[in-house]
C-alpha cells in the first residue's frame, strides 16, 4: 500500500531524533527535509556522542560520522540519514530525499506531501504549521506548540477547520505513567486533590546574560534571515547565544524553562484533573531582563475546580531552577528525595508524586504499601499520529487539546513580566484584566512573516 509522504522541517538535534523514530514506521516515507542550517557540529548532545550513537543504532551504520568532533546535524546530515536508511530497503522504490534551506520552497515544490513534522525553534512553529494546514497537510509539532498565546488559539481553531490530523510532542500525553496517574486520581486513590506542585531543575542552557555578546559573522551554510523568520531582524551573535540551542532562553525565540518543560509537566495534571483555562496567574519569582527569560521561577496558577478537586478552585504551582515546593509539602514525601522533574498531587486522603515519565508514587508509605496499581494500555505517540493521518483514530495531544494547554502555560510566561501581580485571565476574550499584560498575548511580526487565520 502507498505510504504517507512526510517532510521534516527543522533538523537540529531534536528534529533529527524525531526523524529517526519516524523512519521505522512502515506506513510512512520521509521524502524531504528543510533547515536554514546546511550542517553544523555544535548542536546540543545529552552526552558526548549521544546523537551520533542514536543515529548509528537507528540506521545500522556503526561507523556513522566516525572522526567527526561534536554533534553534527542540519539539513544535509538529515538527507544523508534518510537516504542511507531507505537505501537499505530493497523492496522500496525510493527516489531520494530532497533538502531545502527554506521550508516555504519545500511546501511549494513537494506536491504529493501528506504531512509535515516541525522541529524548528519555538518562534517558527505557528508560521510553519499554518502554512502546512492551509495546504491540507497533517502536522506533528515539537513542544511547546508555540510561544504565543494568540498563536496557540489560532492553531487549534485552524486544525478544527481544516480537519487535518495534529499531534504535539508532549510525550507524557501517551505515557503509561500518565495513564496510571489518571486512573489513580479518577478512582479516588488520594481523595479529591487540594493542590498540585510542578517543577523542573532546568534550565540546562546558558542563561543570565546581563549584556549581549559581541556580533559575529554568520557561519557558512547558515541562512540567518530564514532562521529569524517571524522575529525582527537583528545582528548574528556568536558564542552560541542564539544558535544552536540557547535560543530557548531568549525572549523572542523560546519560552524559558516553563514553556520548554512546563508543557510536558502540566500535561498529566491537565488530563488527571480535567483542567481547562486558568482563572488567574501570579509570578513570585524574578522578571526577565531585556533579552532572557528568568531562571528560578515561582508561578501560581489558579484553575476552576473540577469533580476531581477538593474545592471550587485548585492551585497549580510551578517551580524551576533553585525554587522548590515548601517544606510542609516536601515533608509529605517522608524523607524521600524529590525527583529532578515532576509533580506532587496533595489529596485529602494521601499524596501522589509523579516523577517525569515514571511510575506514580503514593504516600504515606504505611497506607499504600499494598496498593495495587492499575493496568493500562498506552499508545505510541508517533504511531498514533500516523494512524490518525490514515483516518484510523485520534491523537492524544492534537491541537484541540494542546492549544488550551499551551495557552494556560504561556499565561505563566506573561505573568513573569509582572512579578507579585495577580493577572486575571479571561480565556473566552483572550485577554487579561490588566491592560498592560495584554501587549504580550500576540507577538509583533516581521513584515512578510505574519501569522494569520485562514482567509
Amino acid at each position: 500500500p502507498p505510504r504517507l509522504k512526510i517532510a521534516c522541517i527543522g533538523t537540529g538535534t531534536q528534529g533529527t531524533r524525531v526523524m529517526l523514530q519516524l523512519l521505522k514506521i512502515p506506513d510512512l516515507l520521509i521524502t524531504a527535509v528543510a533547515d536554514p542550517v546546511k550542517e553544523d557540529t555544535r548542536y546540543q548532545n545529552w552526552g558526548p556522542y549521544e546523537l551520533r550513537s542514536t543515529i548509528r543504532y537507528a540506521i545500522g551504520e556503526p561507523n556513522w560520522d566516525e572522526g567527526v568532533e561534536g554533534c553534527r546535524a542540519g539539513r544535509e546530515p538529515a538527507r544523508q540519514i534518510v537516504n542511507t536508511w531507505y537505501g537499505k530497503q530493497k523492496d522500496l522504490k525510493y527516489k531520494g530525499c530532497n533538502a531545502y534551506a527554506d521550508f516555504r520552497e519545500l511546501l511549494e515544490k513537494e506536491k504529493d506531501l501528506d504531512g509535515v513534522v516541525i522541529g524548528a525553534p519555538d518562534h517558527q512553529h505557528a508560521y510553519i504549521a499554518m502554512k502546512a494546514m492551509e495546504k491540507g497537510l497533517h502536522v506533528f509539532c515539537q513542544k511547546p506548540m508555540t510561544n504565543s498565546v494568540y498563536e496557540a488559539r489560532l492553531l487549534a481553531e485552524t486544525a478544527a477547520k481544516t480537519k487535518v490530523a495534529t499531534q504535539v510532542a508532549t510525550m507524557n500525553a501517551s505515557a503509561e505513567s500518565t495513564d496510571k496517574l489518571c486512573e489513580m486520581i479518577w478512582s479516588g486513590a488520594i481523595g479529591p486533590v487540594r493542590e498540585v506542585h510542578n517543577w523542573s531543575n532546568r534550565p540546562v542552557w546558558e542563561s543570565g546574560f546581563t549584556q549581549l555578546p559581541a556580533e559575529e559573522p554568520v557561519p557558512e551554510g547558515f541562512d540567518w534571515d530564514l532562521w529569524l523568520g517571524v522575529c525582527a531582524d537583528r545582528p548574528f551573535i556568536g558564542k552560541g547565544y542564539y544558535h544552536p540551542g540557547n535560543w530557548r532562553n531568549r525572549l523572542d525565540f523560546g519560552t524559558g524553562t516553563l514553556g520548554d518543560m512546563g508543557c510536558h509537566i502540566f500535561d498529566p495534571v491537565f488530563q488527571a484533573l480535567d483542567l481547562k483555562a486558568p482563572l488567574s496567574v501570579r509570578s513570585e519569582g524574578p522578571a526577565p531582563n531585556p533579552w532572557n527569560w528568568p531562571i528560578n521561577s515561582l508561578i501560581h496558577f489558579t484553575f476552576p475546580g473540577t469533580r476531581f478537586t477538593a474545592e471550587n478552585t485548585v492551585t497549580v504551582t510551578w517551580y524551576d531552577g533553585n525554587q522548590k515546593p515548601p517544606a510542609d509539602v516536601l515533608a509529605l514525601l517522608e524523607g524521600d528525595e524529590r525527583p529532578d522533574t515532576g509533580s506532587i498531587f496533595v489529596g485529602t486522603q494521601g499524596t501522589l508524586v509523579l516523577p517525569h515519565v515514571n511510575r506514580p508514587l503514593l504516600y504515606p508509605d504505611a497506607k499504600f504499601q499494598h496498593f495495587k496499581y492499575p493496568e493500562v494500555q498506552s499508545e505510541d505517540h508517533w504511531l498514533s499520529f500516523v494512524e490518525a493521518c490514515l483516518g484510523k483514530g485520534t491523537t492524544s495531544a492534537g491541537f484541540n487539546y494542546s492549544g488550551p494547554l499551551t495557552e494556560a502555560v504561556l499565561t505563566g510566561t506573561i505573568a513573569c513580566r509582572f512579578p507579585n501581580t495577580t493577572l486575571e485571565w479571561d480565556s473566552a476574550g483572550l485577554r487579561f484584566g490588566q491592560a498592560e499584560a495584554n501587549a504580550f498575548i500576540r507577538r509583533n511580526y516581521r513584515a512578510g512573516w505574519e501569522v494569520k487565520g485562514l482567509s
